[in-house]
């Protein structure tokens, strides 16, 4: 079984567009990796969104990429194509169907095929489930073979233990060192403090406190804020905000200012051990971060040597008017080797392939005509 090579069909946001979809990076490279090793990935993504319309990527080489339509007929003819697969994953927030594909995934499940959800969002998730006893995904947890999670540690393990799942699983985001490396930098993204991230609910707040109330009382520095939705929002002159940048555009991105700011979402911060993709692309590409506090950082990069944290604006705004160049540099080439050397998805994929060959597989319950047959 350990040397077995997987067709792995794979229900998720986007694999070709990160427009609205934070997650694309991280399927990238979670997906690419799986590839080297020898595993055939299918991914399945709804045309939704405008995703389509605002792709980042051409169909990659490292996956079969099918776009299906938004409806219901063609969500069950997705998943009957993906009977065959060995392995069936379906990630939280498609954005399509989700209750729907939550549960019909289920019945795809076989002594031979492993049906796994992947949540990409875990504390999101895990707060409406248990807000809602009545919420439809709650009485499915139990069911997976496996839960798998984009980070959150043991508050995220335990949460969904508690709930019934069989195993849960961190697969923490990574470096896809294909991707996101050094690069000269860009005059168009220089500046003292640079934030990429789009305008979510859960966000909004801690972006005001961390990046936009500091920008605001540094007037003799520059700052750049990238990402959508941040059009209407009220910003300090000294604030130049860029728009969606795309995927192409974050190596220089990150290696251009003399820092870059991680903001993470409110739900994140408070389940903890939740590093953003972007943690791992600007330390990929030799950036000087300053992240918002969370518990757990210290378990991928050591503070004050490899990245710099902040507790609330404040602490940002004396970490930036103390940051030489020297030293902002520094930090960078210290979070760089650490990245390479610890945390590429290279890394994420080896623990990866272990579950997906070793996880029991369950086997189907009889169908009612089985059932008779066996009774009589």
């Amino acid at each position: 079984m350990q040397n077995k090579k997987l067709n792995i069909a794979f229900f998720g946001s986007s694999l070709v567009s990160a427009y609205w979809n934070g997650a694309a990076t991280y399927y990238r490279g979670i997906v690419r990796a799986l590839h080297a090793r020898g595993h055939q990935v299918t991914f399945y993504e709804p045309d939704a969104y405008q995703r389509q319309e605002n792709r980042d990527i051409p169909d990659p080489e490292y996956a079969k990429v099918v776009v299906y339509q938004a409806t219901e007929e063609a969500v069950y003819n997705a998943l009957e194509d993906a009977a065959t697969a060995d392995v069936v994953v379906k990630a939280s927030g498609v954005g399509v169907f989700d209750e729907l594909l939550e549960a019909e995934v289920l019945k795809l499940q076989s002594k031979d095929r492993l049906v796994i959800f992947w949540d990409v969002d875990a504390p999101a998730t895990l707060d409406r489930v248990e807000s809602d006893p009545a919420d439809p995904f709650r009485p499915c947890i139990p069911q997976y073979d496996l839960i798998l999670t984009y980070g959150g540690g043991d508050p995220v393990v335990n949460a969904y233990t508690k709930l019934g799942a069989k195993k849960c699983v961190p697969i923490y985001n990574a470096l896809d060192t294909a991707t996101h490396y050094p690069v000269a930098p860009e005059a168009k993204f220089a500046c003292d403090l640079a934030f990429l991230g789009n305008r979510l609910p859960d966000r909004e707040t801690r972006v005001e406190q961390f990046f936009l109330d500091v920008a605001a009382k540094l007037p003799e520095q520059k700052f750049i804020i990238g990402g959508s939705g941040w059009g209407d929002k009220p910003m300090s002159a000294n604030v130049n905000y860029i728009g969606h940048v795309y995927t192409n555009e974050h190596n220089a991105f990150n290696c251009t200012p003399k820092a870059v700011l991680n903001i993470s979402r409110e739900s994140m911060a408070r389940y903890g051990f939740s590093p953003a993709t972007r943690v791992f692309e600007a330390a990929g590409a030799g950036a000087c971060l300053i992240t918002d506090y969370w518990e757990g950082i210290d378990f991928f990069f050591e503070p004050d040597t490899e990245i710099l944290v902040a507790k609330d604006g404040e602490e940002v705004a004396k970490l930036l008017q103390g940051l030489t160049p020297e030293r902002a540099k520094a930090i960078g080439e210290a979070a760089y080797k650490k990245v390479l050397a610890k945390h590429t998805y290279g890394h994420r994929a080896d623990e990866l392939e272990q579950l997906l060959l070793t996880t029991p597989r369950t086997a189907a319950a009889p169908s009612a005509a089985e059932a008779g047959a066996v009774v009589s």
